[in-house]
């Protein structure tokens, strides 16, 4: 695997942290600063760090620029001398670069695989990468706050950082990227007739009333269908964030609960364990896709290569 294709599929990443920021809406600001004086706890909406009117920052957002231009740095440097036989960063890169090659090949196919492995091998790296962030000392706990009578900041209301994926819309900015990219696959691998063939006709050899019956019921099921690909954005937005929300509120939890002292002992398992759910919580995501991607368009490159065989 040549080693440009890692830096490409690395170089999305930016593209993946305009998408967020678009998708950022300003109502997660008034919901933030009404919930300023709510119960100590992860709020629901990230606030905001800077508010230029048509521009507003989140912390999650600053986390995800973060992850993006170390992803990228890395990719730079791994990429800066390459040799024919790899060391270092190098070395490190090409196995990710191999190793997400051949797992999503097993699912897609070879050739849908190459024409889509920048989306896929991009989503997993950046969502592991900003789950792992997400961990490190100073993410939740550097900030803002409201300091009692006696001038102690016991909670901290506006973090400095926030876990990217604990924020709604940068989970949801991934689910809409992948519906847009998802779409223009389908349609390219199939044309928009066969696209619309694969979600309503029935292509089985039956014949006579079977045919009809199966005709008709698989006509009727295709609305059920297209109403399964509409969730299916919102599926992927509310299981990732959940997930990552939940592991971060926990961390949160066990921390006030050992106190100031302490606090850092009663979390440190459940680190363990979120390292674990950020891998996870990647794969997911990434099969899941995968996954849908692979039941529009992969029969479509099996019959191409069956025509060119014959």
């Amino acid at each position: 695997m040549r080693l440009p294709s890692f830096f490409t599929a690395l170089a999305v990443l930016l593209g993946t942290g305009l998408v967020a920021v678009a998708a950022d809406p300003g109502a997660a600001h008034s919901v933030a600063h009404g919930a300023a004086h709510a119960e100590e706890g992860l709020p629901l909406a990230a606030p905001v760090l800077v508010d230029l009117g048509w521009f507003k920052m989140t912390n999650s957002m600053l986390v995800m620029a973060l992850v993006s231009l170390g992803l990228i740095t890395f990719a730079q440097l791994a990429t800066r001398n390459v040799q024919m036989v790899p060391q270092g960063l190098q070395n490190m890169a090409e196995w990710i670069v191999e190793s997400l090659r051949d797992f999503l090949g097993g699912i897609l196919g070879p050739k849908l695989a190459r024409e889509t492995f920048w989306f896929f091998a991009s989503v997993f790296i950046f969502i592991m990468s900003a789950n792992w962030f997400g961990l490190l000392p100073g993410v939740g706990s550097i900030g803002f706050g409201h300091p009692d009578a006696n001038g102690a900041l016991h909670h901290i209301s506006r973090p400095l950082l926030r876990g990217a994926d604990a924020d709604l819309n940068m989970t949801f900015a991934l689910a809409v990227g992948f519906f847009l990219c998802w779409l223009y696959w389908s349609i390219k691998a199939n044309g928009v007739g066969g696209f619309l063939s694969h979600i309503f006709v029935y292509h089985g050899e039956d014949k006579g009333i079977l045919k009809v019956l199966l005709l008709v019921m698989f006509f009727l099921v295709g609305f059920l269908e297209v109403i399964s690909i509409m969730i299916r954005p919102i599926s992927l937005t509310f299981r990732l964030f959940g997930n990552i929300y939940a592991g971060e509120s926990l961390l949160e939890t066990m921390l006030n609960l050992g106190g100031p002292i302490f606090g850092w002992l009663v979390a440190l398992p459940f680190y363990g364990l979120e390292l674990m759910v950020g891998l996870i919580q990647a794969l997911v995501f990434t099969l899941l896709t995968a996954v849908f991607t692979s039941l529009m368009c992969t029969h479509s490159e099996e019959h191409t290569e069956e025509g060119g065989q014959h």
